[in-house]
């Protein structure tokens, strides 16, 4: 299914793109509009509570539906979110758009979309090339959400050409429902397919250890709502006036770090192993933005933001690697959804409560959360699963 391989690598280079620029333009239209802080975290959370039970219905479709019917209907809702959204500027109405919606206020690739794409592509390809591929898939997503981060400087050039502030905003936002409708003429070029609904239907021989790498994912995805990118972005314009053009041009390059560590990630795992490249690239990082929330010092800041950004996303493509090795095929896309819906479920309930604690005389306090938690939680996956190797490292 080589075809296939490239169609899904290019879907999920449009949809980065989207991501890119929405997960700033997002906090910034929401100010503009008049919401604060708090109201900002109540947004982000409803976005991704409602991507968290959109995934799980998904997960568990999947093996009756046909996956190639349900990458359509995600690009749909995506194109959709894109264009209701900025058609409402009362907080309930945008609550409820962001829940049923699919923007993603964090730099991570979550929502309905995401399960699909990994069952398919775990079986195309072997054991042996499965890590590399994810490293792949992972990085074309990265570059194209750094694009998208440069792109988030769009509104002040539409300005500076007459356009509103808000008005220009709007067109960001139309511009993201594009990108769905670019994704759903992608996913036409895929193949029909359809799990075996007996033997898929549910977990089977996997369950006890996807239930604790759900729960542990969960712990890891609770702490980052506390620095989702948004709420990141948000931190910077707040305590130190940072301009969006600015904060487009850092988001680029901390998104582009990112996005070249993934086939490092993907080379360290032949060496060291799965589980040992997710802690020992993750417990700097969090070090780093720990450090961060205590600068006063924005050249500072920004330098220990870009190292994290350098060195938290080494455990996407190394996750998702392992969780698809350490099930059977049969289970893949009922195991990426059980465990990505209670990282995204913890991942939403964050979000508001940092955006309290961002409203607190310090306003790093979020940053010190998330990353202590993280700590916690890399050195409970080395205890629980040192041990517990995939096909390639036996």
């Amino acid at each position: 299914m080589p075809s296939a391989v490239g169609v899904l690598f290019a879907a999920r280079a449009v949809r980065g793109f989207g991501d890119g620029f929405a997960l700033i333009i997002l906090p910034a239209y929401l100010s503009a509009i008049g919401f604060g802080a708090a109201e900002i975290g109540i947004v982000a959370t409803s976005a991704l509570l409602g991507s968290a039970l959109t995934t799980l219905a998904v997960g568990f479709l999947a093996p009756r539906l046909d996956m190639r019917s349900l990458m359509l209907l995600g690009a749909i809702l995506m194109a959709a979110t894109g264009l209701f959204l900025p058609g409402f500027e009362h907080f309930v109405f945008i609550a409820v758009v962001a829940f049923i919606g699919t923007m993603n206020p964090s730099a991570g690739d979550i929502g309905m979309l995401v399960p699909l794409e990994h069952a398919m592509l775990a079986r195309a390809v072997a054991d042996a090339a499965r890590t590399r591929t994810f490293a792949r898939y992972s990085l074309i997503g990265a570059l194209a959400s750094a694009v998208g981060a440069l792109a988030a400087a769009t509104p002040d050039l539409l300005v500076s050409a007459g356009m509103t502030r808000i008005g220009a905003f709007r067109a960001m936002f139309y511009l993201y429902a594009a990108c769905g409708l670019a994704s759903a003429a992608l996913y036409r070029r895929l193949p029909h397919a359809q799990g075996d609904a007996a033997r898929s239907a549910a977990l089977g021989p996997s369950r006890g250890v996807v239930y604790k790498l759900a729960a542990l994912f969960s712990l890891d995805a609770f702490a980052g709502g506390f620095a989702v990118q948004a709420l990141v972005a948000l931190w910077l314009f707040v305590r130190f006036d940072l301009s969006i053009a600015t904060a487009s041009v850092f988001f680029f390059w901390a998104t582009l770090l990112g996005a070249f560590s993934l086939p490092v990630a993907a080379w360290l795992a032949n060496r060291i192993g799965l589980v040992n490249t997710m802690v020992f690239t993750h417990i700097p990082s969090s070090i780093c933005l720990i450090l961060a929330a205590f600068s006063s010092d924005l050249v500072l800041v920004l330098a220990l933001l870009l190292m994290r950004a350098a060195l938290s996303q080494m455990d996407v493509p190394t996750r998702t690697s392992y969780v698809m090795a350490v099930v059977t095929p049969p289970e893949r896309a009922a195991a990426a959804s059980v465990t990505a819906v209670p990282r995204t479920l913890a991942s939403s309930v964050s979000p508001a409560v940092a955006g309290v604690l961002m409203s607190t005389p310090f306003t790093g306090l979020p940053l010190v959360v998330c990353g202590c938690l993280k700590i916690v939680y890399d050195l409970a996956l080395l205890l629980m699963f040192r041990k517990v190797r995939p096909p390639e490292e036996r």
